[in-house]
């Protein structure tokens, strides 16, 4: 048998299998896109992210944290829909179908949580970055208020001691004072410049509460609060006094302590919180937790309060696997805000990790379905290899014109790239491929062999269901494998021409 032969069969048979993959792709993105399963398996592979399990994803609480993500503007942003009444009449037929898909799917999973695919829509986001994700994670799992909480808690801790320190030493010399009798002014101007502290201080934590100001500014303020204080306290000393000269050694020495700098004042204080007691407060059981309970119950500061309410609102294990991708951070950071900067890598690292196996889940997935598409168009389309090869082989008109054909496709599209540009209807009207349900072909097919059971060709049936099982593997294999492999057989093909000139 000549190679010249070999060739333009290959070629025929290969290009058949090509225009059948490029209708099989169009059927399966039609299915994908009206059952919406791509912003479905997107989800349902978050809600394996944050669980960590498939079987800890239908979890309840799991769902809910999920649903209140995709509600993030961050993520409701990305998802933009059509408007107008004809603009959304595909996507409703859509959203329609895919509610019908989720109802069966519920009802087959037998799943203990009944739910909406998408709680803040019809549809959902077929593709979100990382940093998109990450930064809507923090926000839902509230790292940042739990920060602020921590801070404004130690920051009136901060504040009370303070006040209390100068009224001791102000205390202890006013008891002097007035055994020496200094006139009642200065006494009281003593007094009134105190109070004036404790408003200031007061009006800088609400800023600070309100989230007015952050942590270094109102550290800034408190410590010009208290060097002018000082200064004021200074000027009541025209008076002579021995006892007040050295209240003002005291006062300034406390102040020099407490505010060697706004930065050492602020890590004195422990005013930032460092990665290390955020994830302590994730861990149940850790001694950061601990004494957040013991806190709770001892005192009557409702921000420890609100912290609680904030993590014990977090799934626990969600909080566990959270925790694990914060202790990566810890160690690298250094402060509160590269923790959470750091945080935030970790988180979105793990998101594309996960993402690159769900994204292989879904190719698996998508080809177990192209299967099942390319078996069921080669069957609706009696696309039986064996039969194809056959009349290939002995039709030389058919032969020739699907292989010029093969040729016009190449010489139109030179690059896999531009494979959905390849007009398959116009092929189909233009060659008669063999293959269809026509009086000839089954009758081609059906009177191979001439044994029979009662009048009906076992053996051929049985070929013809081996010809369509391979013509829906080969459909399966994809438009790109076949026209790659098209130009590599027409390239031979060329070769072998140009030889015998």
């Amino acid at each position: 048998m000549r190679l010249p032969f070999i060739l333009d069969v290959a070629l025929g048979l290969i290009f058949i299998y090509l225009i059948f993959s490029l209708l099989a792709s169009e059927i399966q993105e039609l299915i994908a896109t009206i059952m919406q399963w791509r912003a479905a398996h997107l989800k349902k592979s978050i809600e394996i992210f944050l669980s960590g399990s498939a079987h800890d994803s239908e979890l309840p609480e799991v769902v809910e944290l999920v649903t209140k993500i995709y509600g993030n503007p961050l993520i409701k942003s990305i998802n933009q829909e059509a408007k107008g009444f004809f603009a959304t009449l595909p996507r409703k037929f859509t959203w329609m179908m895919g509610k019908i898909s989720n109802k069966l799917g519920n009802s087959m999973a037998k799943s203990s949580v009944t739910r909406k695919t998408f709680a803040h829509g019809n549809s959902g986001p077929s593709y979100i970055a990382a940093d998109t994700f990450a930064t809507s994670l923090i926000e839902e799992l509230k790292l940042t208020t739990i920060v602020h909480n921590l801070t404004e808690s130690r920051l009136s801790s901060v504040k009370t001691q303070h006040i209390q320190e100068i009224r001791i030493i102000l205390t202890r010399s006013l008891k002097q004072v007035q055994a020496h009798e200094l006139p009642t002014n200065v006494t009281q101007d003593i007094q009134d410049d105190f109070e004036t502290l404790q408003k200031e201080y007061d009006l800088i934590f609400i800023d600070f509460k309100e989230q007015r100001f952050d942590i270094d500014t109102s550290v800034g303020r408190m410590k010009d609060s208290m060097g002018k204080y000082i200064n004021n306290f200074q000027a009541n000393m025209e008076v002579e006094s021995y006892v007040l000269r050295e209240t003002c050694k005291r006062l300034s020495a406390f102040y020099y302590h407490i505010f060697p700098s706004v930065e050492e004042a602020i890590v004195i204080g422990g005013l930032k919180p460092n990665i290390s007691e955020i994830t302590g407060i994730l861990e149940t059981g850790s001694s950061v937790y601990n004494s957040l309970e013991i806190s709770i119950s001892s005192s009557e500061d409702h921000t420890y309060k609100a912290i609680h309410e904030v993590v014990e609102g977090l799934p626990p294990i969600i909080r566990k696997n959270i925790f694990s991708i914060a202790k990566q951070a810890k160690y690298k950071a250094k402060s509160t805000e590269e923790g959470i900067r750091i945080l935030r890598t970790e988180i979105e690292q793990c998101f594309d990790n996960s993402m690159a196996r769900a994204g292989g889940v879904y190719k698996r997935n998508a080809k177990g379905v192209a299967i099942l598409i390319g078996i069921a168009l080669a069957f609706g389309a009696n696309a039986d290899t064996f039969h194809i090869i056959d009349r290939l082989s002995k039709d030389t008109v058919l032969r020739e014109a699907i292989v010029y054909k093969a040729e016009q496709t190449i010489e139109r599209q030179p690059n896999a790239a531009d494979i959905q540009n390849i007009d398959t209807k116009e092929i189909l009207e233009d060659l008669q491929l063999p293959i269809g349900w026509t009086d000839n072909n089954l009758q081609e097919q059906l009177g191979w062999h001439p044994t029979k059971i009662q009048n009906i060709p076992i053996i051929s049936i049985l070929t013809m269901f081996t010809g369509w099982i391979i013509s829906g593997l080969a459909i399966a294999m994809g438009a790109p494998f076949w026209f790659d492999l098209l130009s590599k057989v027409m390239k031979v093909k060329n070769a072998g021409s140009s030889s015998k000139r």
